[in-house]
């Protein structure tokens, strides 16, 4: 029950809502990509503002994070992954992602959404 109400309000707060053209142009090259924890990571050189606009994000995203947790009486961590999953079933082809092997990888087309079995 608790993990469909944290879903219920991950999808109404939408954590990937609040990203920049800089952003989303480095998601589309597969230079940033969505991980598995629920945060954005860089996963090529980028410029330094695109490493300083996913920092903003990743700071927005830890804060709704927590506020979840505390008002469900969950871990932030246990949010973040569960976000994770949403996350990660929402990249696109070409698109980075790292699963919690550490090894970035990127969706090609035609390639089913990148969702670990855990999220299942």
């Amino acid at each position: 029950m608790k993990k469909a109400v944290l879903l219920l309000a991950l999808l109404a707060a939408g954590p990937a809502a609040a990203q920049t053209p800089a952003v989303d142009g480095a998601l589309a090259a597969g230079q940033v990509g969505e991980r598995y924890d629920g945060y954005l990571g860089v996963a090529a050189p980028v410029p330094g503002l695109v490493r300083s606009q996913v920092a903003t994000i990743n700071i927005r995203r830890r804060s709704l994070y927590s506020n979840l947790a505390a008002s469900k009486g969950v871990s932030p961590a246990d949010v973040g992954i569960t976000a994770g999953c949403q996350l990660l079933a929402r990249v696109g082809a070409g698109e980075a992602y790292l699963w919690n092997d550490g090894v970035w990888r990127r969706r090609a087309p035609g390639q089913a959404a990148p969702v670990p079995g855990y999220c299942r």
